[in-house]
Order: C-alpha cells, then structure tokens, then sequence
C-alpha cells in the first residue's frame, strides 16, 4: 500500500485540514499520515480559534514519520507561522521526499486569516522551491504575486510569475472566477487546461485542501501530474456534486461518495 503524509492544520469540524486529508487518501486507497501545524475550532460558519503547534512537537512528528516510515506523496497546507515554515522546509531538505505538493492556505472561506501575512514570503522563499506542485487559488495567487487576477489571460500571467518563484509546476486554480471554473497547470513552457462547469451548492468547505490532498494520492500511486490532476479533478467535483448539507454554514463535500455508493449506502 502506498502511504501519505500531510503536514497541517486540524479541522475540529472535519470538513478540512488534517481530517479532509486523511479522508481523501483513505478515498484513493492510500495510507494516511499526518503532522499537525495547528489545531483550529472552527464549524461551517467559520473559524473562531487557532492554537499553533510549537516548532519542536512539529519537527518531532515529521522525524517520527520519516525515520520509520516511506513516504510516496506528501502535501504542505495550513502553515501558519515563520518558525513552523523553517523547520518543516528544513526537514524537507533533509529526507527529501518525492511528490511534495504546497497548498499555500493563507485565509478560510470565512475570511479568517489562517498565514500570519509576515510569514508569506517565508513560505513563498523556504517551501515554493521545493514543491513538485503549488496549487493556490486565486485570491491566494493575488497575495502571492500582487496582481489582480480576472481572467485567463492574467491567471497564466500569475502562473508564469509563481512558477518564476521557485516552483516546478503551477495549478492556478479558477473557482473564484466569475464565468468560469478553468484551472490552469504551467510546467514553465506550456499550460494545460482543466475546464468544468460549475456545481450550483453552498457546500464547498475543504474542496482546495481534497484537491490537493487527490492530487498528492494519485502522484504517490504514480501517476504523470497532469493526469494525477486530471484525475483529482473528477474526484472533487464528484466530492461537491453530492456534498453535504451539514451545520447551519458552509458544509463539507462527500469524500466517499463512490464507495458509499458501491457499499450500498444512500447517503
């Protein structure tokens, strides 16, 4: 069995972070690991609390992994702090794992700023250069690149910017376009397009961290990127198509929809 690691933040609500990770790789038929980076409270309407994991306990759970256990995919989310970008980017360098994928989560759907804005750079200088794949939206590819981003053309203007940062490959994803769902992978000479329509639903909590979380399940079973995209492409909007009407919010998407179905549960 392949086996997944993902460094980041707790979701007490389950619908993402560490638990929407966890989920997805258990979806794809690979093992979970995680390192937590920090624990939030938070629910379907928002988040109310973040309590960051000190520098030490994170560099003692990614030994713990690493010195005992092979990692064939690894995925970067909530990291919040300077000291916990250094340490994680510097234990990196040091086991070196193949298929690294950097979700640079910066602020939650709610608006709740998960990325202290002085560790942006840190994260953009320590963790871009080592991903196999970055994979922000665009309002994080705003943050990163101070552009204003409203349509394909400046998504592949961004792309080709944060690919210039030190990244091998860009997914400048398009949900927050207005027309559009397009998303766009650059591997710095050619783009490739993944276009969907859009799925009419408030229910769309976690869907950046399950992508990258599918796109880290299927490069660990070893498929090309564009493909591992392609494929966790299928998986999430599936994921949203049947996504779960829970809390009074922002509800979770269904990560187990296809295997619930061939179980024969209706839910």
């Amino acid at each position: 069995m392949k086996k997944a690691l993902t460094i980041a933040g707790s979701d007490s609500s389950g619908g993402a972070g560490i638990q929407a990770d966890l989920k997805t790789f258990s979806a794809h038929g690979i093992f979970g690991m995680s390192v937590i980076t920090a624990v939030t409270a938070q629910n379907t309407q928002g988040v109310f609390a973040v309590q960051d994991i000190s520098r030490e306990v994170i560099a003692a759970q990614i030994k713990a992994i690493f010195e005992d256990i092979e990692v064939d995919g690894l995925k970067v989310g909530m990291v919040s702090q300077i000291s916990t970008i250094e340490i994680i980017a510097e234990l990196l360098k040091v086991y070196a794992p193949k298929n690294i994928v950097i979700d640079p989560v910066m602020v939650s759907k709610s608006g709740y700023h998960l990325l202290n804005p002085q560790a942006e750079l840190t994260l953009i200088r320590e963790l871009l250069p080592l991903a196999t794949v970055v994979t922000p939206n665009i309002p994080e590819a705003e943050v990163m690149t101070k552009m204003t981003i409203q349509n394909l053309t400046q998504m592949e203007s961004a792309a080709k910017y944060i690919y210039q940062m030190g990244a091998k490959n860009v997914l400048l994803k398009g949900g927050h376009l207005e027309n559009d769902s397009t998303d766009i992978l650059y591997d710095g000479r050619n783009f490739k397009y993944y276009t969907s329509q859009r799925v009419k639903t408030k229910n769309t909590h976690g869907t950046g961290c399950t992508l990258s979380s599918a796109i880290t399940s299927n490069l660990a079973l070893g498929y090309p990127l564009s493909e591992a995209v392609s494929l966790a492409k299928d998986y999430i909007i599936e994921a949203i198509e049947h996504s779960l009407d829970i809390g009074k919010g922002v509800g979770p998407t269904h990560h187990f929809y296809s295997l619930y179905q061939k179980a024969g549960f209706n839910n």
